[in-house]
């Protein structure tokens, strides 16, 4: 395969990975008024993300293993393709419902085998593409509330979301060249339990007996909670506190694109970094300040705000980049990343559905408010025993041990 192909494959899966759900944010409200759905449903709706990528994180794999990665990915492009063309146009709140997890499943697919299929087939270039990765991502996040501004008029929403299924199409066009060029490209049984056996008894040690994994987890999760409280919520607290529906969607993207640029630049910190630890806490801080702001002036300088979030989500591609940070096997890496995403999903999940309650409830963002902020710098506390420069190898290996002596 060629590195053309690969390099294509990986732009479009990450322009794909984060626009279909960052655009129905700007649009909630039309959404909830077409289908007269209340505050609850809308937590479900934007609960929807978080949920399915932990379903997902903990059966993509498995999955992958038995039909092969590339053609896993082509699936998981299917089913957001059908999900993101599909939803816009069907009648009844709960088919939307239904589908939004649909294009949620599809992408927690790509989220999950994006990396691993770098890993792959990326070769000399796989820092290269893990940096354009990372970057798309944050890209796709900014452009996504954007196409909100193209469209007027009742059906307005709907065309809003159904545009990126043009992308969604293009994405599948080229995993299916991908998937007919590498075949069954499933890892060998053998293989795995080679590299079972050399790596030793930190290899299937429970990664609930690591704190640093364990603090990690929740630092991915409340940052992501975060994000898709974010994704799923700004837009509407923005302009039920009188921001125009258009500086609405401007500053979801602008949240976005902030996201692009810490995804080029965390990683290399993390990096050269002696002490890491006030990183996290300036995070925290920044985000806790963000939601302070939309309390206190919401209509002031509405998009200082959204830089401050912005500046706050810098946790995503930390956490993210903390995985291969604190591990030193390949192995240890890819299991520390199947416990910290799909458990920390979890977490993501849990915000705003219950955000959704408490709003259909009081009416008010206030309370909400406060209480994104006062998680916001518990996630930065988090944050700092996530990060101590530890190797989470180790831990496994000394808890091993410590359960042997027993």
């Amino acid at each position: 395969m060629s590195v053309g192909l690969i390099f294509v494959a990986v732009i479009v899966a990450a322009i794909n990975l984060r626009a279909a759900i960052a655009s129905l944010g700007p649009v909630l409200p039309d959404v909830l008024a077409h289908f007269g759905a209340g505050g609850s449903l809308a937590g479900v709706i934007t609960a929807l993300p978080g949920a399915m990528f932990a379903v997902m994180g903990l059966s993509t794999v498995p999955l992958a293993r038995r039909i092969g990665l590339s053609r896993t990915l082509l699936l998981g492009a299917v089913i957001t393709l059908i999900g993101t063309a599909a939803r816009p146009w069907l009648p009844g709140v709960w088919v939307f419902i239904v589908l939004t997890g649909l294009v949620a499943a599809g992408i927690a697919i790509g989220n999950v085998l994006v990396p691993a299929f770098v890993k792959k087939y990326g070769g000399r270039h796989t820092v290269t593409l893990m940096t354009v990765y990372s970057a798309l991502l944050g890209f796709s996040g900014a452009v996504g509330p954007l196409s909100a501004l193209l469209f007027h008029g009742e059906s307005r929403w709907q065309w809003t979301l159904f545009i990126w299924a043009l992308f969604c199409g293009v994405q599948v066009a080229i995993w299916t060249v991908v998937a007919l060029r590498t075949g069954m490209d499933a890892p060998k049984a053998a293989d795995r339990q080679a590299q079972i056996a050399s790596t030793g008894p930190a290899a299937t040690t429970s990664m609930w007996r690591s704190r640093t994994a364990i603090f990690l987890m929740l630092f991915f999760g409340i940052q992501s909670m975060n994000a898709y409280t974010q994704m799923g919520w700004l837009p509407q607290i923005f302009q039920e506190n009188g921001v125009s529906p258009m500086v609405a969607s401007i500053a979801l993207a602008v949240v976005g694109s902030f996201h692009v640029l810490g995804g080029t630049v965390m990683p290399t910190v993390i990096d050269k970094a002696e002490n890491f630890a006030i990183y996290p806490v300036i995070f925290g801080v920044l985000t806790a300040a963000g939601w302070a702001g939309i309390l206190l002036a919401p209509t002031q300088v509405p998009l200082l705000w959204a830089v401050l979030l912005g500046m706050g989500g810098w946790c995503f591609p930390t956490a993210i980049a903390l995985i291969p940070a604190r591990t030193r096997v390949s192995l240890i890496t890819a299991r520390l990343s199947g416990f910290v995403q799909p458990y920390g999903y979890i977490i993501a999940a849990a915000g705003p559905l219950v955000i959704g309650v408490i709003h259909g409830i009081t009416h008010s963002w206030t309370a909400i408010l406060l209480g994104l902020m006062a998680l916001a710098l518990v996630m930065g506390a988090i944050g700092v025993r996530a990060s101590r420069k530890t190797v989470i190898d180790d831990e496994l290996a000394a808890a091993a041990g410590a359960k042997a002596q027993r």
